[in-house]
């Protein structure tokens, strides 16, 4: 009897612990393929951005040559731009957030399908290309939205590429991270690229995917950190010693900043409706000669800052004595990225948002006279507001804000000037331009049918 006993015991632990190794096996299998994808996703990310500073540099090189090229590369970098998405990969233009997020919807058994039009190869080429002669061509766009599609579509392929045999592994968890991950490698923000995907993207909870996702962001923010540097996207504005009854001019620039970031989002959404009239490419083309010669002519005789994503505008109110901007700015960064976000050409809307958020800081702590550090304190808020107003994350855009600056101390002002933009954005609009931009994508796709065998097949 004793020894049936031992016999069973070691029988029991024998298969516990291949139980467990068997665990242990799966868990790493289902772990690589996250790693190796945000490896890429550090890698692309980092060469974007070089590329896309070399643009911005270049752009503003020929600007310092002869001023009035602006008016011969302004509308061939937007024609360009159009054509290159039109031409081979329609679903590249704009942000790519909300095709992220259209991704993440159409991740079910059903319309798995249609995710290939939307995060692929091909997404990749022609979204950087797009937003680089976009960017030379003096459009006010940023890299971060792009390099969130280019992560997702990273993500999505390592998962395509995955044997047969290989633990089969969740395609929305798979884009969510590869989102957060792009986010993150994108600003040097883990934590803003976390909360991102829970905020933005996540429909489910994220214990389902939270190892995967952490992992993935301390992948790619390491990685892009290796070939980049440690950096900070802005650095380390001073703030210390500011008063409690600082809050005040907070809430009022946060209402300010997010009634004109969700108006600009209105504005941007009836434009992109209006274009789908424009039946022929000769419509669209004057369309877009006519805004970059707008663009153009404003940076030509009135002030050159409506060009490129505008991070020379938040690194020198924060950071020199020259803090105050012009009253129009403000105009200039929203109507910059409104017909660069509208041409159709690919291109993302953060940093022009971050720009326009902090020139409305500039101008309103000018006018209710503000000390120097104080007025760093309310161009961050309207860093905060303005990105909320267009993207209705206010805990993202806090935590953005936060880490790209280091500024811990002003968590609390930071998530004041989110949550207001928030709640007086609703006034405005109830969605967000994200929101609405998704839902017509997932439009567009819906009579894509699942190729037939035949199609699938090598040819």
């Amino acid at each position: 009897m004793v020894r049936i006993f031992f016999y069973f015991k070691r029988s029991l632990k024998k298969a516990f612990d291949n139980l467990r190794n068997e665990r242990l096996k799966n868990n790493l299998l289902q772990a690589i393929p996250f790693w190796i994808a945000s490896l890429i996703t550090g890698f692309f990310a980092v060469i974007y951005a070089q590329l896309f500073t070399w643009g911005e540099n270049l752009m503003n090189l020929i600007f310092d040559w002869h001023a009035w090229l602006i008016f011969i590369i302004a509308p061939t970098g937007f024609v360009l731009s159009w054509w290159l998405v039109k031409t081979f990969a329609p679903y590249a233009k704009g942000s790519g957030i909300p095709q992220v997020m259209a991704a993440v919807e159409l991740a079910n058994p059903k319309d798995h399908h249609k995710i290939r039009h939307l995060l692929s190869l091909k997404i990749i080429v022609f979204k950087i290309l797009s937003s680089l002669a976009l960017v030379i061509g003096g459009g006010a766009v940023g890299r971060e939205g792009p390099t969130i599609q280019i992560a997702g579509s990273v993500f999505r392929k390592v998962n395509e590429y995955l044997p047969h045999w290989w633990p089969k592994i969740s395609k929305k968890n798979m884009i969510m991270t590869g989102a957060a991950a792009g986010l993150a490698a994108a600003f040097n923000t883990p934590l803003g690229g976390i909360v991102f995907a829970v905020e933005e993207l996540s429909k489910t909870h994220i214990n389902y995917f939270k190892t995967a996702l952490f992992t993935a962001v301390i992948i790619a923010g390491l990685t892009s950190q290796t070939l980049a540097g440690s950096y900070l996207y802005l650095g380390y504005p001073k703030t210390h010693d500011v008063s409690l009854m600082l809050m005040f001019p907070v809430i009022f620039v946060s209402a300010v900043a997010g009634i004109l970031g969700s108006q600009l989002s209105v504005v941007m959404l009836k434009v992109n409706k209006w274009k789908k009239r424009l039946k022929t490419d000769r419509s669209n083309i004057i369309f877009l000669v006519i805004s970059a010669l707008v663009i153009a002519s404003l940076a030509y005789f009135v002030n050159r800052e409506i060009l490129g994503s505008g991070k020379e505008i938040m690194e020198r109110t924060l950071f020199t004595a020259d803090k105050h901007e012009a009253w129009y700015v403000p105009l200039f960064r929203m109507l910059g990225p409104a017909l660069a976000f509208t041409s159709g050409g690919a291109g993302g809307i953060f940093a022009p948002a971050l720009s326009a958020g902090a020139s409305i800081g500039s101008v309103l702590s000018g006018v209710i006279h503000l000390d120097p550090q104080e007025t760093n304190v309310i161009i961050l808020a309207g860093m905060v507001a303005f990105l909320t107003g267009i993207t209705r994350a206010p805990f993202t855009s806090a935590i953005i804000v936060l880490e790209m600056t280091d500024r811990h101390s002003l968590i609390f002002h930071l998530m004041l000037a989110g949550m207001v933009s928030s709640i007086i954005s609703l006034m405005v609009s109830k969605h967000s331009l994200y929101d609405s931009l998704k839902n017509s994508y997932l439009e567009e796709l819906k009579d894509e049918r699942a190729p037939t065998p035949i199609e699938k097949a090598p040819k």
